[in-house]
């Protein structure tokens, strides 16, 4: 079984029209004032564990979501309902609001995001045990300090996880993270946070030599190394690039849903780059919808391989 570890949060989505790096100046880093005019702006259902748990939802695919949320999480619960997503295993703060995300995207689809924890701070207090068994896998997610907490527990519990540690870099000590890589099965990245993590986790090669280790490229596609071979996933293009938050946590989604079917790790790859082409063609990380087989039309289309799902 998966167990989808991580947050659940609301993301408040806008669009900048122009870009950043334009008015950003270099020499004035140390001292930067900006507000950028915003043309577009909406409330959207997202965070990590969410959207992968999502997309493993319309992949029908076998799964755990084991998160908190807040007081306000009743719209969201509604709509995995309808998906036939079981959300029992979610933990509810009745006197604070689920996490919520920021996000500001140019029109070179950079983004500068901004977190309030909310009530992600409980995910301190899950404990994986009431959940897990041996034969499970874990996505442990980002979810503030209740991410090493995660780490830890899968650990003592010898449940091996993929370890994406994400928008927690910037504040997790390089101690946690050199033992959430060391003891992870696999780590998944974008190229900018697997530079950091290389950068901060000191022997990162020789650590991660045995373990399966993904960095997802965007519009390149993404690359799998285990026991120095590599598998590179060509990208699929999406129809338009409407929007791109969530579109790696969509990846994640359609990775580990070919995974838990027992693909080979090139199709797994390639059913990660579909996915994230449907969450970019919409605005939010959890608008889009399709049915399985919609799903492998679209994989034999871009692919000319079958998939069967």
């Amino acid at each position: 079984m998966l167990l989808i570890t991580g947050s659940i949060a609301y993301d408040y989505i806008m669009d900048f029209p122009g870009k950043f790096a334009d008015h950003i100046l270099p020499d004035q880093l140390h001292n930067i004032n900006l507000s950028f005019m915003v043309n577009t702006f909406a409330k959207r259902r997202g965070g990590t564990a969410g959207n992968v748990s999502y997309t493993l939802g319309l992949l029908t695919t076998p799964q755990i979501l084991f998160s908190v949320a807040g007081m306000d999480f009743g719209e969201y619960k509604e709509a995995f309902a309808k998906l036939g997503i079981d959300t029992r295993h979610i933990s509810i703060n009745k006197k604070i609001y689920t996490a919520t995300g920021f996000a500001m995207t140019d029109k070179s689809n950079n983004q500068i995001w901004g977190f309030f924890n909310g009530a992600i701070a409980d995910s301190t207090k899950l404990q994986l045990k009431s959940v897990a068994k041996k034969n499970d896998f874990v996505l442990i997610g980002p979810q503030g300090e209740g991410t090493i907490s995660m780490v830890k527990q899968a650990v003592t519990l010898g449940v091996p996880y993929l370890y994406d540690p994400g928008f927690t870099l910037t504040n997790v000590s390089d101690t946690d993270l050199t033992y959430g890589v060391t003891h992870a099965h696999s780590l998944i990245g974008n190229d900018y946070e697997l530079k950091l993590i290389n950068d901060r986790v000191k022997d990162f090669a020789s650590l991660t030599k045995e373990k399966m280790v993904i960095t997802t490229l965007g519009k390149d596609g993404a690359k799998i190394i285990v026991n120095g071979k590599k598998t590179v996933i060509k990208p699929a293009k999406p129809i338009a690039v409407v929007d791109p938050s969530g579109a790696g946590d969509a990846w994640r989604g359609g990775f580990l849903a070919g995974w838990q079917r027992g693909y080979d790790l090139k199709t797994c790859g390639q059913m990660g780059s579909i996915a994230s082409c449907y969450a970019i063609e919409h605005y939010g990380p959890q608008e889009h919808s399709y049915t399985k087989q919609q799903f492998a039309k679209r994989y034999k289309d871009t692919y000319n391989e079958t998939l069967l799902i």
